[in-house]
């Protein structure tokens, strides 16, 4: 049986209990969660390291971990690709892949390919592209769209029905963000059609192997791609395209506060659910169903709170 250790600071591992099944009561000394998954034991202890230990250990702590809409780093296969090469990707001419909202209650998932080819990555630090989680929404925007007329690019939308239809067959986050990264690429390479390519850079949510088993048709150009935790700050193919997908985030988010009249806010925090349980009160479940990811515990919550004042 093989085990693999993720260590979370306190809000991931919050947010990841309140993914999950309801935890077994039979908790073991220094654990906060305890549940069998898949046949796999998960465990989550007060120092806040999470544990899966089974026969595919790794590829259900990613799947959980992708679910919940949380990225770390600390697999084995990620520090073996770590340990064994890194490379300067903005030396060479490169596609890379990153999505926005898939650990937001309100809004869309948005995933985004770019290619930036060794001219326009120094054109692109000179414009301040950088890791946009660093960047405030005026930033994000201002930048956006001085890049996007720069750079072929792909820009894929899977709205909240779209989102919900695919999660009540059964498909969690990473196989949605598996096959939108993988359609994002293809699109972007028939763009580009035949120009320099040296790497295609995917800012990971799963290992390889999962990846490749969720994506529903093969790795273009498979010998070329790579797979970084905190790609951002390592491409800026993947940094861009991180501006990009945010940048169409804030512009569905900005909609829904236009026509809701209620300021929203970004995540899953006890905040969302006051929002969400207004728009309840205001315009229904069903219209608040048509704007959000259902499968998230705010809803339940939101509706709790309406009929708390029942």
């Amino acid at each position: 049986m093989s085990s693999n250790v993720y260590q979370l600071d306190e809000n991931t591992a919050s947010k990841l209990i309140r993914f999950l099944s309801e935890s077994d009561s039979n908790l073991p000394a220094g654990a906060k969660y305890r549940k069998k998954i898949e046949g796999h034991t998960v465990t989550i202890y007060n120092s806040n390291k999470f544990m899966v230990q089974g026969s595919a250990s790794e590829t259900l702590a990613m799947k959980l971990l992708g679910n919940a809409g949380i990225k770390v780093a600390g697999s084995s296969e990620t520090k073996k690709n770590v340990a064994g090469k890194t490379i300067s990707y903005d030396a060479f001419n490169c596609i890379g892949s990153d999505e926005a909202g898939s650990g937001d209650f309100f809004g869309p998932m948005t995933v985004v390919a770019s290619y930036v080819s060794k001219k326009n990555a120094d054109i692109l630090k000179v414009l301040g592209v950088m890791d946009s989680k660093n960047l405030k929404d005026d930033k994000i925007i201002a930048l956006a769209e001085q890049i996007i007329p720069i750079i072929p690019h792909s820009l894929l939308v899977l709205d909240n029905p779209k989102y919900n239809d695919r999660k009540a067959i059964g498909w969690s986050q990473v196989k949605m963000k598996a096959v939108l990264h993988n359609q994002a690429i293809t699109n972007v390479l028939k763009k580009i059609d035949g120009a320099p390519l040296d790497y295609i850079v995917i800012d990971q949510f799963a290992v390889q192997g999962v990846y490749e088993n969720y994506a529903l048709t093969a790795i273009p150009e498979s010998e070329k791609t790579r797979f970084e935790t905190k790609g951002e700050s390592k491409s800026i193919a993947i940094a861009a395209s991180s501006i990009i997908a945010r940048y169409a985030f804030v512009k569905y988010y900005d909609q829904i506060i236009r026509e809701t009249g209620i300021h929203i806010t970004k995540g899953a925090g006890p905040k969302v659910d006051l929002e969400a349980a207004k728009i309840i009160e205001r315009k229904g479940i069903a219209y608040l169903d048509s704007i959000t990811k259902k499968d998230f515990k705010n809803r339940e919550k939101a509706l709790g709170i309406v009929n708390k004042k029942k």
